[in-house]
């Protein structure tokens, strides 16, 4: 089971070693997918969580108890196909492949199941054709 979550950190526990606890104590393995964390200040990771429902949920209610705000996400990239020229330019910044480039009509190929949502494509859009949904 995967879950993506957003975890955010009050000043007080942003030296917590989140991820070694999931995989130590609840057997959760944890893809951090975007971070911004600074000493003594509030942190943010963006987080996919991998493992048995019950021990994610678990693992969750953890988190919780912590004062770590967890926010489940329902995010996903969507590509205006009307305002998309087939550039190329998001396939270089995708890093799993979510985003190529037919090798015969050269038409902008969308895997949504391979996408992270890390947003790194949405900047590099020339003709702003990528968003998120939310």
């Amino acid at each position: 089971m995967k879950k993506r979550v957003t975890l955010t950190f009050p000043k007080r526990t942003v030296h917590m070693p989140v991820t070694y606890r999931l995989a130590k104590d609840f057997n959760v393995a944890a893809n951090i997918i975007r971070a911004q964390v600074a000493p003594n200040q509030i942190g943010t990771l963006v987080v996919e969580l991998l493992g048995d429902i019950d021990e994610i949920d678990a693992a969750i209610e953890w988190m919780r108890s912590q004062d770590i705000n967890v926010s489940l996400l329902g995010r996903e990239i969507l590509i205006d196909e009307d305002s998309c020229v087939d550039c190329g330019l998001c396939t270089g910044v995708c890093p799993t492949q979510a985003l190529t480039l037919d090798p015969v009509t050269f038409k902008l190929n969308f895997t949504r199941s391979r996408c992270i949502v890390c947003e790194q494509c949405i900047p590099t859009c020339p003709v702003q054709a990528i968003s998120t949904n939310l």
